[in-house]
């Protein structure tokens, strides 16, 4: 059908055109983010494109779903400006028929958003968390870097280390400054290698110094050795002891209906339930005078877009608190925009006019009263 195909040709051109200019705006951001984090040793340096990866997947829901409000605001306000919602409506079509195209293109795009909120999401959180923590907790062999001071994983030593002689297991003029237990001492040697022994790893170090002294008091005490030995890591990095909730799967919040547990599941169920709801408002949202430019509706329909998200994301922070119930929050909120959506779409296609049935009701308080 005619009706049916130009729409929906004409909303898959806009929307992959701005699908295409959000990612790619996304994509700078996360990427000069992730820079930076990997900068102040958040990261390795080396995963920078993974982890710009899973954070753009991690974005894919909210990406898709302004493509698709873009695309339905600007397909059908551009038909309003060239008087092409004239000619459909003269031939019978009301603004309700307009339902039928849009949701025949927009639920592919609303399935592949369900399916990122509930599943691709906390899956991507959970690389990224999993990426930051083992490189977080790579042992001090592994933070040693030729020609560079290094902060040993609890910040209470420093090692350097002047270049490598054979491997990336033997070193020469190794410096290691240590400060715990009440004292602080400065190690140097010629030469220094990595012996396993068990599960640890020690620095074994040859023909060296040793500088020991009290925190707060003058006395040094100097000894010379031939050979001294330093733990410097084990081959178990251990494991991580919290789970942030954003990582953990939709059937695991299910399962355990904690506040943050909770929380964490509106914002995924709030992911899905705003998509649909965009489509309604963005039928309704759409309709531009043709003799006026239609900025100020776009402005308005990506003011709407903000505020929804940002009431999902106070609504999160609602319920892990504990103001407000899970269940209330997702009707209020959902619910009520989904209902004002309907509400929209009969006063367009109705072409209520409110101060007329205002004026009517008073007229006929009037008469009553006379």
């Amino acid at each position: 059908m005619l009706f049916h195909s130009s729409i929906r040709r004409e909303l898959a051109r806009s929307f992959g055109a701005t699908l295409i200019v959000l990612v790619t705006v996304v994509m700078t951001m996360t990427l000069i983010r992730t820079l930076g984090q990997a900068s102040r040793g958040s990261f390795n340096p080396s995963d920078v494109m993974m982890v710009m990866g899973y954070t753009v997947l991690a974005y894919m829901p909210t990406i898709l779903t302004m493509s698709l409000f873009i695309a339905i605001v600007g397909t059908l306000s551009r038909m309003y400006r060239d008087s092409e919602m004239a000619i459909w409506f003269c031939a019978g079509k009301g603004l309700s028929g307009f339902l039928g195209p849009l949701l025949r293109f927009a639920w592919p795009v609303l399935v592949v958003v369900l399916v990122l909120a509930f599943f691709v999401l906390p899956w991507s959180n959970r690389q990224i968390e999993d990426m930051k923590d083992n490189y977080e907790k790579r042992g001090d062999l592994e933070r040693i870097e030729p020609g560079q001071f290094q902060e040993s994983a609890g910040g209470n030593r420093v090692f350097f280390v002047e270049k490598d002689v054979s491997s990336d297991r033997v070193g020469s003029n190794v410096f290691i400054a240590t400060k715990e237990n009440g004292k602080e001492t400065v190690t140097s040697a010629r030469s220094g290698r990595v012996q396993a022994v068990g599960p640890d790893k020690f620095l074994m170090l040859s023909n060296g110094q040793r500088l020991e002294s009290l925190i707060g008091k003058p006395d040094i005490k100097i000894s010379e050795f031939g050979e001294y030995s330093t733990k410097i890591g084990s081959s178990d990095a251990g494991a991580k002891d919290a789970v942030a909730t954003n990582t953990r799967t939709t059937l695991y919040l299910l399962q355990n209906p904690s506040r943050a547990n909770l929380a964490e599941l509106s914002w995924r169920i709030g992911l899905a339930l705003a998509a649909m709801n965009f489509v309604l408002l963005a039928i309704g949202s759409s309709s531009v005078n043709p003799r006026v430019g239609r900025s100020g509706n776009l402005v308005f329909s990506m003011f709407a877009f903000v505020v929804y998200f940002n009431l999902l994301n106070l609504g999160q922070n609602w319920i892990a608190s504990g103001q407000v119930s899970f269940g209330l929050f997702l009707v209020a909120l959902h619910g009520g925009v989904f209902g004002l959506g309907l509400l929209w779409l009969a006063q367009r296609h109705n072409n209520w006019d409110w101060r007329l049935v205002r004026r009517r009701a008073r007229s006929r308080t009037q008469e009553v009263a006379t």
